[in-house]
């Protein structure tokens, strides 16, 4: 999706993030709000969005995904090869480093209300079984050759109704999946 790229964390965002999260959203939206437990959470809601665009599976995104999402997701994998394809699924145990780049609270006219975090995650295809093995890469992976087709950066978009009286759930309305050495070869 035509997304900016986020790579990496702000530590001026993290000092908003950590004040949404812990002075407004808490005590004013929901009183159980957790950051750390959010970003698990929302590795899960990653693999099966991932899993649903590799399979092409759309329907499976109603209720999950923004509708207008869906549409710019269908455009956007179908101008796919069979192998881009492939690389869309991600295991949530391949994730090694998750952020949430930027959360903020919109309201609007008629007193809506809504949270939204913008979530970025750093992967890499096969660590789950690689830890498995032992075989753990080393620190320096992103500049090794053998491991650059193997990491990939995601960023997601989750967003949440919490106006009075309105029960809703997370859902995402931004999906963007690319490589980092992708953004250097531009």
């Amino acid at each position: 999706m035509e997304f900016p790229p986020v790579v990496w964390p702000s530590f001026i965002k993290f000092i908003k993030n950590w004040m949404f999260a812990n002075l407004i959203i808490r005590p004013y939206f929901e009183p159980e709000f957790s950051l750390s437990e959010f970003i698990e959470a929302s590795k899960h809601a990653v693999q099966v969005v991932s899993e649903a665009l590799q399979k092409s599976d759309f329907k499976s995104l109603e209720g999950l995904v923004d509708k207008e999402a869906i549409a710019a997701l269908k455009t956007a994998v179908s101008q796919l090869s069979v192998t881009q394809r492939q690389l869309l699924s991600i295991e949530k145990e391949d994730i090694f480093y998750a952020f949430p780049y930027q959360v903020g609270v919109m309201f609007d006219e008629s007193d809506k209300r809504w949270v939204e975090i913008t979530m970025c995650y750093h992967v890499l295809r096969g660590l789950k079984q690689m830890q498995e093995t032992g075989d753990l890469p080393p620190v320096t992976l992103g500049v090794q050759p053998e491991y650059q087709d193997k990491i990939f950066i995601l960023n997601y978009r989750f967003i949440r109704e919490f106006t009075k009286g309105v029960e809703d759930s997370w859902w995402v309305n931004i999906v963007n999946h690319f490589q980092p050495q992708s953004m250097i070869k531009k």
